[in-house]
């Protein structure tokens, strides 16, 4: 990786970084076609797409049963590592949980209630590498939210991943099923003769399955439009540079169209990250995934003038993953409010959060976070205001309410009020 100068950054090299693209556009019109399929065939399509897809002849879509086998047949390292993770991620969502309250407002009694939804659906990604952490992510928050059917879609193979079934089985899950991609998210939209449709679409995925959440918008809830992983690191001149380049690394090597950046105000430091991040990358298993990604023109190490400047690039960047390693971390974190998960100090990396701290991995990218926060039990609840206003709180509120209906033009609302003191 080569160090550049924010300062000298032109516009195309900043569009790059700052109009980060999910390459959703590119699919729309197929992913189109599948969801419509799948709206019309239903279980035959599903079939037909994962043999086309996944080169799999699919038997049985529901795969429940093989979720508990899986657990008991899985290694006990792995089952006790998926134990733990989950009971640190319940808790941190349990945490969460809002709490209905009803206030008086001199006479009127106003609330608030959370209810939540009735199903919910939670993506499993496959492909390259199998997500049991995403399973946990997805369907731990929506019980947590007290969920009564969570569903999980993750892609069929001759043997889907049995750590993946059984971090399904831990969290909790009610369904599992063997479909993947924009079929699977259509699918737990719109349901098929084997899988019940839900009230809420979430999890990551590639951009096929981001383009079918875009696409089933409007006719079911989603969390969020989620594009590739990114990271930034934020460091002063007293960082480990060997440490930031295993963070980015560690992210490089989920996509080749992952991001993976790192800001300072320090010239030697920012040469020394770019020299680890190459000298450790040949040592990687998914070297070839994490080269592709350090080519994306959203990578790079990057020469701040100052440490506000790097803030600054930071607030614009609104990273999906936030590493702050700098002696004055916690100041940093207080100036850039725009992250989808923020880890500060060294020995927080990403990867804590990705599978046991805690906190949730599902979380906005391309710039999402200035806007929108990541996957949590609120993504899984529905408030109520309730109100109840005595005869004379009403009568305080009656002039109010009549003038400002009437300047509307809004006569019934209005009479609305006053029929209750003729």
């Amino acid at each position: 990786m080569n160090v550049r100068t924010i300062a000298d950054l032109g516009p195309d090299e900043r569009s790059a970084l700052f109009d980060r693209d999910s390459g959703v556009e590119a699919v729309r019109d197929d992913v189109a076609d599948i969801v419509d399929a799948v709206g019309e065939e239903g279980d035959v399509a599903l079939r037909r797409f994962a043999s086309e897809f996944d080169d799999v002849e699919v038997g049985n879509i529901d795969i429940t049963d093989a979720a508990e086998r899986a657990y008991e047949e899985i290694d006990d390292d792995v089952r006790e590592a998926i134990e733990d993770a989950a009971e640190n991620i319940r808790a941190f969502h349990e945490r969460q949980r809002p709490e209905d309250w009803r206030e008086d407002f001199e006479g009127r009694e106003l609330g608030r209630r959370f209810s939540p939804l009735d199903s919910a659906g939670v993506y499993a990604p496959g492909g390259t590498a199998a997500y049991p952490s995403s399973a946990l992510m997805g369907v731990i928050p929506a019980k947590v939210a007290g969920v009564e059917h969570v569903a999980v879609a993750t892609p069929p193979a001759e043997e889907v991943n049995p750590v993946t079934l059984a971090a399904v089985h831990v969290a909790g899950a009610d369904a599992v099923y063997q479909v993947g991609g924009a079929q699977a998210i259509a699918a737990l939209a719109y349901g098929t003769e084997t899988v019940t449709a839900t009230d809420i679409v979430v999890g990551p995925g590639n951009r096929w399955v981001t383009a079918a959440k875009a696409e089933v918008r409007g006719d079911v809830a989603i969390d969020f439009l989620a594009g590739p992983s990114e990271i930034m690191v934020v460091a002063d001149g007293d960082a480990d540079p060997e440490l930031i380049g295993a963070d980015l690394l560690a992210q490089a090597e989920h996509d080749e169209n992952a991001s993976v950046v790192a800001v300072t105000d320090d010239e030697a430091l920012a040469e020394a990250v770019a020299d680890a991040v190459e000298e450790q990358a040949s040592e990687r298993e998914r070297e070839a995934v994490i080269r592709g990604a350090l080519e994306n023109d959203a990578s790079g190490v990057f020469l701040a003038r100052s440490m506000s400047e790097a803030v600054l690039f930071a607030e614009e960047y609104a990273a999906e993953h936030l590493s702050i390693q700098a002696e004055d971390d916690a100041a940093l974190f207080e100036r850039i409010p725009s992250a989808g998960s923020v880890f500060l100090g060294p020995y927080s990396p990403v990867a804590a959060g990705d599978y046991a701290a805690g906190t949730n991995h599902v979380l906005p990218t391309g710039g999402a976070a200035r806007v929108t926060g990541g996957l949590s039990v609120d993504t899984f609840v529905r408030s109520t205001t309730v109100q109840r206003l005595s005869e004379d709180s009403l009568g305080d509120l009656s002039e109010t309410i009549t003038t400002l209906a009437e300047a509307e033009g809004l006569e019934a609302h209005a009479e609305s009020v006053r029929k209750r003191f003729d």
